[in-house]
């Protein structure tokens, strides 16, 4: 495997943003499963969990009704290329290995994890491969054996050893960094992230991305992101992106650069950068609250029209818990409503053809349309906040269920208007984690939410988007 060849296979990669996007085809998908091998002094370890500290795993939904086994042990596809892209994601696979042989990243992780070349080679394309020149400290879910191994190779009389952390703190050599070429060289005691199965996003290769173009301007773009897409890619693969598919469209040399971002499942206008400098220059424009920003909200009750404060508590995952009163240390949350009006609830056909998923609101036949100011720029904020007021996004299966669960029990939110009153921090955290338990995932389609309006300047840049899907019709 001589590096000519590599160089060859990364040349024609997908970054190439002249090239045709590739036809969509179902690839066989795998059963969830956990495997945990240690041999040569390879350390490993796949997981699962969403919250295991610094190796945090993507949550995905799973088809499981294609499965090809590779091996007795493992119920994993049979792995080939990344593209064509699956419709569904994989069931999540996240790989950790500590190097006990030096060489390219490619040909170790080829081997220490027994996929083929090209493969590995998709997978460092898609952002979805990580090292660091120190390990982390394991999961819970370690063996003995790999937390012997962590604690051989991270050993101060080791570390001493190697020129590549002299002058750096453990911290810093354990910070990660993403892999770029499969010719960069890893040393024994590299840590390696590797995401198996990367966050897919089909919808990227069914959207004709010439038709979400707003507007071309010298220093940026303004595109119509379609729901179900990331605007400048995950932790795991920025190739399938809005960035990158707009660039395409434009035969732009150059790919596109994120300047601000809307939740996967919203659409509307978002601001891609031409220019580095450009996007520093729109970051300070929206820091100086120079860029306007206006949503149609799709609720499944009435809102009142006026400023809405809500304080959001500051932990960055997501459910985005909401309280009415101020909680110090909470970030402020302020919304105005600006209009709020009884449409006809989105028809059977208008559901099934945007995949809105159904999340056991009762449906009395209206919705109310909202158009909403958003004074301030939080995570989930609309959706988290009109949650709060029984009144959540038709579709947003993470917020609705909450919702509902508190109409029926309306003591169970510990933040609430009927909040109890708690005769301990033990008892009112058994209280957080009980609330917590009563959202739902994710959406992974569209929910009720455009980002329908975006202007700076003082609105002598002002670009509005198409028409939400609830209002397209059912042809």
């Amino acid at each position: 495997m001589g590096s000519v060849t590599l160089a060859t296979i990364i040349a024609s990669g997908y970054r190439s943003f002249g090239m045709p996007v590739a036809v969509l085809r179902t690839l066989a998908i795998t059963r969830e499963a956990v495997n945990i091998c240690c041999k040569k002094r390879v350390v490993a370890w796949s997981c699962r969990s969403s919250h295991i500290g610094a190796l945090n795993c993507e949550s995905s939904r799973i088809d499981v009704t294609h499965t090809t086994c590779t091996s007795p042990v493992n119920c994993y596809p049979e792995y080939q290329r990344l593209l064509p892209c699956p419709p569904q994601n994989h069931a999540p696979r996240v790989e950790h290995l500590v190097v006990s042989e030096g060489g390219p990243v490619l040909e170790y992780i080829c081997k220490a994890l027994d996929l083929p070349p090209l493969f590995v080679t998709d997978l460092i394309h898609f952002g979805a491969v990580y090292y660091a020149l120190v390990s982390p400290q394991p999961p819970p879910s370690a063996t003995p054996e790999q937390i012997r191994i962590f604690k051989e190779v991270t050993k101060p009389s080791v570390l001493r050893k190697r020129d590549s952390i002299r002058g750096k703190t453990i911290q810093e050599a354990q910070k990660t960094f993403r892999i770029s070429s499969v010719d960069q060289f890893v040393e024994v005691g590299t840590y390696l992230r590797v995401y198996v199965h990367p966050k897919r996003f089909p919808r990227c290769y069914e959207i004709d991305w010439n038709s979400r173009i707003i507007a071309v301007a010298e220093s940026y773009v303004v595109l119509d992101k379609p729901a179900c897409t990331s605007v400048g890619g995950t932790t795991n693969n920025i190739e399938e992106s809005c960035a990158t598919f707009a660039s395409r469209a434009l035969g732009l040399t150059t790919p596109l650069i994120t300047t601000h971002q809307i939740d996967n499942c919203t659409e509307g206008c978002v601001v891609l950068a031409r220019t580095k400098e450009y996007c520093s220059i729109f970051h300070g424009k929206i820091r100086e609250k120079k860029v306007k920003k206006l949503y149609l909200a799709l609720a499944v009750a009435p809102v009142p029209t006026g400023v809405i404060t809500h304080y959001m508590r500051p932990i960055n995952r997501s459910p985005k818990l909401i309280s009415e009163d101020y909680v110090k240390g909470w970030h402020m949350c302020q919304l105005e409503v600006i209009e709020c009006r009884k449409v006809p609830w989105p028809s059977t056909v208008v559901q099934k053809k945007y995949c809105i998923e159904d999340c056991g609101w009762l449906k009395e036949g209206y919705a109310y349309e909202c158009k909403i100011n958003l004074l301030t720029g939080r995570t989930h904020q609309i959706r988290a906040q009109l949650a709060a007021y029984k009144a959540p996004l038709v579709g947003d299966s993470m917020y609705i269920p909450a919702a509902i669960a508190e109409i029926e029990n309306p003591g169970l939110n510990p933040f609430g208007k009927y909040k109890k009153d708690y005769t301990s921090d033990d008892e009112k955290e058994m209280a957080v984690m009980e609330w917590i338990s009563h959202y739902g995932k994710e959406p992974s389609v569209a929910i009720g939410l455009q980002a329908c309006q975006i202007s700076w300047d003082d609105g002598e840049q002002f670009y509005e988007a198409g028409s939400p899907w609830w209002r397209c019709e059912e042809a």
